[in-house]
């Protein structure tokens, strides 16, 4: 397909097939492209700037694509290569990841020993403090947006629900998350912290050794009525140290959770993760767990069929018809951007 973005450049890839299709609140595509001038692989996220509108999502989409673009200073944090718009639809051009959502591993192995669920856990917990860092509350960390990398390291995805501008000691009150990893002052509609992603944290990682999140339920309600009043359960079998942990995260008030105070200094200190070098964790020296075997950039083994069968619209590989003087494009003024090392154009 041949692209052209606000600022009139040519973007040429080739859509070798869709790779996702996630449903509602934030319909969207996730194609898998490779770029003609190098063969290089991406992942390449279309929303359709109609939906957007009429959902008044603009100011996310923005913040989204800021995030993005900080990302690119962080190992375990997806890269943003491009972003474009035409009349119709947004475009992010991101790093292809073909290990496998952490979902998909879960779903095929129950659950991970501990040394496994620690790397994760960990990688996981550095992305998340980085962003902190940078006064950003990701807001939406469960296993569908974590990826595993060709050689098993963690890619943390999906900025849609962050929240940008939050201070050590801000808080903002949107409610907003995935029903299974929601922390109770979110289920209450209190003003939340920072800390809401340490819950999410523990949730993920409870996950990664129990087979299912806290409290689950297929009762909504109950579940939810779990996360606000009911104990932690914690089957027996797993260590001291662990048990701990999910105590610490998972704590029903977010003022003495694991993180209040000096956010993720405090999980990198608990005794649970003893074991990690984090400037070697940081710098990908630690073999991963767990290596997904790709056999190379077009490899889908580790990627539900469900996902990879359908065609490709010919609304999306299509050339279109430009006018850069649409409400639309103004709309989303300043959305296109190119990373300095892609500058090939």
């Amino acid at each position: 397909a041949v692209f052209l973005c606000r600022h009139c450049v040519i973007w040429k890839f080739k859509m070798v097939h869709e790779s996702l299709t996630y449903g509602p609140p934030r319909p969207l595509r996730v194609l898998l492209a490779k770029l003609k001038a190098d063969n290089k692989f991406y992942a390449v996220k279309v929303l359709q700037k109609k939906i957007i509108l009429k959902r008044k999502e603009q100011k996310n989409i923005m913040a989204e694509r800021n995030v993005l673009l900080k990302s690119l200073k962080h190992p375990f944090l997806v890269g943003l290569h491009y972003s474009f718009q035409t009349p119709d639809k947004l475009y992010f051009v991101l790093d292809y990841v073909n290990g496998g959502e952490l979902f998909f591993h879960l779903q095929r192995e129950r659950c991970f020993s501990e040394p496994r669920a620690r790397f994760y856990a960990a990688e996981v917990a550095s992305a998340i403090g980085y962003l902190h860092s940078l006064n950003i509350v990701y807001r939406d960390l469960k296993p569908e947006n974590i990826l595993l990398d060709s050689q098993g390291h963690v890619v943390l995805t999906d900025f849609g629900l962050c929240k940008e501008g939050v201070e050590p000691e801000g808080t903002t009150s949107t409610f907003c998350g995935t029903p299974e990893y929601l922390a109770p002052e979110v289920l209450r509609k209190e003003p939340y912290d920072r800390t809401v992603d340490w819950w999410c944290l523990g949730a993920v990682l409870y996950e990664m050794i129990y087979s299912l999140p806290p409290f689950y339920s297929r009762d909504v309600g109950e579940m939810y009525d779990g996360i606000l009043h009911k104990p932690l359960p914690l089957p027996p079998g797993k260590s001291e140290a662990i048990c701990s942990l999910l105590v610490g995260l998972l704590q029903k008030d977010q003022h003495r959770r694991l993180g209040a105070i000096a956010d993720f200094l405090e999980i990198k200190n608990h005794t649970f993760f003893s074991p990690i070098n984090w400037d070697d964790l940081y710098h990908k020296r630690i073999t991963p767990p767990y290596n997904p075997n790709v056999k190379g950039p077009a490899d889908t083994q580790h990627i539900d069929p469900e996902f990879t069968r359908e065609m490709v619209p010919s609304s999306v590989s299509r050339t279109p018809e430009f006018n850069t003087g649409t409400s639309s494009n103004n709309t989303f003024n300043g959305f296109s951007f190119v990373a300095t090392e892609d500058s090939f154009l």
